[in-house]
């Protein structure tokens, strides 16, 4: 088993969940985290840690469409093992529908 992140993330990126994982096993991109699942080490601890609830493990039927995202991108973008500062208007993308078709972007994080 493992982890992964959904759009749920996207524009939200709270990075609770990179300060607790044991493993730095998640990437950032410019406007979403994701996870490397073969770094993961399924303790779970980063889920309940997101306030976007953006992050499921892998058995849940929504997560097949989200794990080869994260796999992908987990390989292009960088590593992030510290918890930096949300965008500022984290709070009013939280619970947004349709942010995948709407807001994605595939370019990396960790310019700031």
């Amino acid at each position: 088993m493992t982890y992964v992140v959904t759009d749920k993330c996207i524009r939200c990126k709270f990075m609770d969940c990179v300060a607790v994982c044991p493993v730095d096993c998640f990437y950032e991109g410019e406007n979403m985290l994701v996870i490397n699942p073969d770094e993961c080490i399924d303790c779970g601890v980063c889920e309940p840690e997101c306030p976007a609830e953006a992050i499921i493990a892998d058995t849940d039927p929504e997560a097949a469409r989200w794990l080869e995202l994260n796999t992908r991108l987990s390989k292009a973008w960088p590593n992030i093992s510290q918890k930096k500062e949300p965008p500022e208007d984290a709070q009013q993308w939280m619970g947004v529908d349709g942010k995948y078709e709407s807001a994605f972007s595939e370019a990396p994080g960790g310019a700031d």
